[in-house]
């Protein structure tokens, strides 16, 4: 799937990815008790959302086993980079700085994220 190609996910969506991007491959119950350690949300719901997410190929579903087990289809990195762009266009009009001046403004970088964030602008500077 190119990157053009990858649908934005929904909120919830979203949700579920992240928790598959940090436990690895689950089952749909699994998913679902991650998700009610912060809200409420039926078995029944969860496993819709994920066979629809499966149907736009943001997860992958293996059927080898008796209970299904999914896993993300697309990196972590790619939906940030589609999330941020039409972040960057839609509320910063397309301004890079705008963007990270605000994020820093409203924010309280660690000594070790600044440091991060100068070597960024070096490598960016040095080409």
């Amino acid at each position: 799937m190119t990157k053009k190609s990858i649908p934005k996910p929904t909120e919830s969506e979203l949700e579920i990815l992240q928790i598959l991007w940090q436990h690895g491959a689950l089952t749909v119950k699994s998913v679902n008790e991650i998700i009610n350690e912060k809200r409420e949300v039926g078995y029944t719901t969860t496993l819709k959302l994920m066979q629809i997410m499966n149907d736009k190929k943001l997860v992958e579903r293996n059927v080898d086993e008796r209970s299904h087990i999914y896993s993300a289809a697309i990196q972590e990195a790619d939906i940030q980079k589609i999330l941020l762009n039409k972040l960057l266009e839609s509320a910063f009009r397309g301004s890079a700085s705008k963007l990270v001046m605000s994020a820093l403004g409203n924010s309280n970088p660690s000594k070790e994220e600044l440091q991060k964030i100068r070597e960024l602008i070096n490598k960016i500077e040095r080409g």
